[in-house]
């Protein structure tokens, strides 16, 4: 004789509200028990669920009554008039069955904000110190090629210079030019009150040789190369080549990472120079524009004013900040692991952390230079 499928309906009792069930509650009927559980109103609450009338139940039905009576949270209705035979089945699935998880989260107290202060200083702390780790591994491998020139790979950094330097000449040329004209445009107009426009010329050469050129250069790399440095070894973490190098007996700081930091401290001091070319032109456009003197004239006096000693200043930043993007670059890449989300959180990370050294840099370089009046 076959069972009669189950069935569950809510019922009023002497106690208020309850859930009477029925039938075969079993896998065969598991489709229309699920839709039956799913139908059944939420806006008033049963007291118990009744049981005398089922006829047979496994664990799929066991479980569909237990989603019905909300058992694991911590409104859970109890059941009631349950024959003996299934008792034992409908206590396991209970039992075993996973917890659901409170809608409400535990409010949070002033200990719990305190404690996130803590771990997210100990991560930074951590952090901080696994970079310096990582740079001294850079100078051991570095010192290792100079004793041995013939371990260096030359193709790889004439590859990564095309990258770093030749390709990223346009972007750091378009985005100086346009600053060199701002700063012209906003010096000329704050000076006019004071009838000393021809000094936006003073101020338009210092600020771009000393400050805006490096400092944007670096912060375009940062977001370019820096990415591309931590996509690109990252993904040959995923793909498990950097362990198939050490495999090979090959080091991974020696064919990664030295390669890549070689390039950039070439790279970024030439796109310093074409940056600050290019500011310095942007500049004496804008200067042509608002102030009755010809470009001939700007560059005339940006020769009287501002000497070798501000372009140096700007340019022995550049390979300091080229080491800090490459080495964070290369960090974060090692450290991706096997999932592409990974990569793409660790290569967000990496720029971020990149522009954030390079503008702490600039901040002691400038202190440094204050202390030395350079």
């Amino acid at each position: 004789m076959t069972d009669q499928p189950g069935w569950i309906k809510l019922a009023q009792g002497p106690d208020g509200a309850v859930l009477q069930a029925g039938g075969a509650w079993t896998v065969q009927h598991v489709a229309d028990l699920d839709r039956q559980v799913a139908s059944l109103p939420r806006e008033r609450a049963a007291q118990a669920l009744d049981l005398a009338e089922i006829e047979a139940i496994d664990t799929a039905g066991a479980w569909l009554l237990a989603r019905a009576t909300g058992q694991g949270e911590r409104r859970e209705v109890p059941w009631r008039n349950l024959p003996a035979e299934f008792q034992p089945l409908a206590q396991r699935v209970l039992t075993a069955g996973p917890k659901v998880v409170p809608d409400r989260p535990r409010a949070r107290t002033l200990i719990d904000w305190v404690a996130d202060i803590g771990e997210g200083v100990a991560a930074v702390l951590n952090d901080a110190l696994n970079l310096i780790a990582f740079f001294g591994e850079f100078v051991l491998a570095a010192g290792r090629v100079i004793l041995k020139p013939r371990r260096f790979r030359w193709t790889p950094l004439l590859v990564h210079i095309e990258q770093t330097g030749i390709n990223a000449l346009p972007i750091v040329g378009l985005i100086s030019f346009l600053v060199g004209v701002v700063l012209a445009y906003q010096g000329a107009e704050q000076l006019r009150q004071f009838n000393a426009e021809f000094l936006t010329v003073n101020m338009v050469g210092i600020s771009v040789l000393r400050e805006m050129g490096i400092l944007l250069t670096a912060i375009v790399v940062a977001g370019r190369s820096g990415s591309a440095f931590t996509a690109q070894i990252g993904t040959m973490q995923v793909s498990e080549e950097v362990d198939a190098l050490r495999t090979m007996g090959l080091d991974p700081m020696e064919v990664l990472v030295l390669p890549r930091v070689t390039a950039l401290v070439i790279t970024l001091p030439i796109l310093t120079f074409f940056a600050d070319i290019m500011g310095l032109l942007g500049g004496g456009v804008m200067y042509s524009v608002l102030v009755d003197q010809t470009f001939g004239q700007y560059v005339g006096r940006l020769n009287d004013v501002v000497g070798a000693k501000e372009f140096w200043v700007g340019m022995a930043k550049a390979p300091v900040f080229a080491i800090l993007i490459a080495l964070v670059g290369c960090f974060e890449g090692l450290r991706v692991t096997g999932s592409a989300e990974s990569v793409g959180k660790l290569t967000t990370r990496a720029v971020v952390e990149g522009i954030f050294l390079v503008i702490i840099f600039d901040a002691l370089f400038s202190i440094m230079f204050s202390m030395l009046r350079i």
